[in-house]
């Protein structure tokens, strides 16, 4: 028994990681208990050595002392106080009412709006609750399809998810080890496509089943003209000024992410106070949300760093390496099994909770295979974003149970009985748009250009091409550079060479 657990350390470790993930037990806990007790098995078994241990507390010190992860906190405060102050409900006032006139106007207006919160505030949870509330009753009022309504406003929600200042491509930029600013800028363009694909749906929808996605009738088009004009300018100017203010800087180079975050967490405070809905109780609301979810991540960091520091001890790195580079297939086995085995956790796991576990195991087995990790952080990155939208347990399905009526009701403007949502009709809702984020999954895998033409990857130099020739000056005399000493004639060096020569 002691030479099978000897043998087989890493994979038990990680067994018994999965066990307590599935009976329920917090992330945070189960990591660092795992670690701890198999550190202490290993050196009872005279696997490790105490000293082991001792660096656990410099670990904890050093994630503290991590500058990159501010920009979670700066990020979260932003996007509450934006959501909180209303400008969600003024972005889709006004998007409807621009796009009201055309088919499935509702439904461009939720994308393009969820595009918009997902690069002012980052959070799925605000964006999917604040466009549940506000334009959910406004599409069951004017006769769209319920699980187009619901599908849409929860994929739109999720963009958060990918489309910067996301919160997981810190995370995942922190532990592949790479820039904020290159995960922002690959992650850019495959936000946008995506957005264009959900859009591209709505379309096809409205081609092939109009009824479903009917226009806005003329009497509840209140903004024509120039009120409308002023709306737009009003509306939409401030918060993509404060996205260029954010990601803008970021991008260009003048600021880092975590100066971007918290650049980005004072515009917001100066719009909601132009709006004149800055309160102590907005303040008070926002910094206590952001406090909870940074603790959160915080301390889910450091149990994934008791747990990485024993399950490298135990060599459970080589382990994984060994398990995953004798994949059939080479490097694209390897991505195909990485993405089926995220996908299928991120039935159960939070995207947090896959960044910190996941990850860790599978970056340096994707470096060793010359995987661009800024590539592969961006594809894990629209993977997770499945994890919000699975059905039965995606997390923004159950945002947006929270917020759907569960009982029929009177519409107060129409007077109409509206029907209840029920939880089926926001799973099959959800269905089209999961098979959309795995068909994005393919496009990244099939055209990485599409994350390598959002940052500047310098020039590739292969220091094997490099040549270096040194003209031969034929015993001519060369003038020595301005300023520098005149070199004597001859010196003893040269007496004694020419001896040695027999000269």
């Amino acid at each position: 028994m002691v030479e099978f657990v000897t043998a087989n350390m890493a994979p038990l470790m990680f067994g018994a990681l999965v066990f307590f993930l599935l009976m329920g037990f917090p992330v945070a806990f189960a990591l660092a208990a795992n670690g701890l007790v198999f550190g202490l098995i290993g050196i009872e078994l005279g696997l490790l050595t105490p000293a082991l241990m001792q660096a656990l507390p410099e670990r904890v010190f050093g994630i503290m002392r991590n500058d990159t992860l501010l920009a979670i906190p700066f990020f979260t405060f932003m996007g509450l106080i934006l959501e909180r102050s209303g400008m969600a409900e003024d972005l889709l006032d006004t998007i409807g009412q621009l796009f009201g006139p055309i088919r499935g106007g509702l439904a461009y207006a939720v994308i393009f709006v969820g595009a918009l919160l997902a690069a002012t505030t980052g959070v799925v949870a605000a964006s999917v609750i604040s466009m549940g509330l506000i334009s959910l009753p406004i599409m069951l009022r004017y006769g769209y399809d319920r699980r187009i309504a619901t599908g849409v406003i929860a994929a739109s929600g999720t963009l958060a998810q990918i489309i910067p200042p996301s919160l997981v491509l810190i995370v995942l930029a922190d532990q592949l080890g790479r820039s904020v600013g290159d995960m922002y800028a690959g992650a850019l363009i495959p936000g946008l496509v995506l957005t264009g694909l959900y859009a591209g749906y709505i379309l096809l929808t409205s081609i092939i089943k109009p009824e479903m996605v009917p226009a806005l009738p003329l009497e509840a088009r209140s903004l024509r003209g120039w009120k409308l004009l002023l709306r737009v300018i009003t509306s939409l100017v401030p918060p993509l000024v404060l996205i260029f203010l954010v990601l803008g800087t970021i991008f260009i180079g003048i600021a880092t992410p975590t100066e971007g975050g918290a650049m980005g967490a004072a515009g917001a405070i100066l719009l909601a106070l132009a709006k004149r809905q800055l309160s102590w109780g907005l303040m008070r609301q926002a910094m206590d949300a952001t406090a909870k979810l940074s603790s959160f991540v915080v301390f889910i960091l450091i149990g994934s760093t008791v747990f990485g520091l024993v399950f490298r001890a135990v060599n459970g790195d080589l382990w994984v390496e060994h398990l995953l580079t004798s994949l059939p297939g080479g490097e694209l086995g390897f991505l195909i099994v990485c993405n089926i085995l995220v996908f299928v956790l991120a039935f159960f796991l939070d995207f947090f909770e896959l960044a910190f576990i996941i990850v860790p195991l599978l970056g340096p087995v994707a470096d060793k295979l010359g995987i661009d990790l800024i590539w592969f952080g961006v594809l894990l990155g629209v993977n997770m974003q499945t994890s919000f939208m699975h059905p039965p347990f995606g997390f923004a399905l159950f945002f947006l149970r929270s917020v759907a009526p569960k009982t029929d009701y009177l519409d107060k403007i129409t007077g109409k009985k509206i029907a209840k949502i029920t939880t089926g009709q926001i799973y099959w809702g959800a269905v089209p748009f999961v098979v959309i984020q795995i068909i994005m999954v393919g496009l990244v895998i099939g055209f990485p250009q599409l994350v390598d033409a959002g940052r500047d990857k310098g020039p590739a130099i292969n220091l094997n091409d490099v040549k270096i020739e040194i003209p031969a000056f034929d015993n001519q005399e060369v003038a020595p550079p301005f300023g520098a000493p005149a070199q004597p004639e001859s010196s003893p060096n040269d007496d004694i060479m020419k001896q040695l020569q027999g000269k």
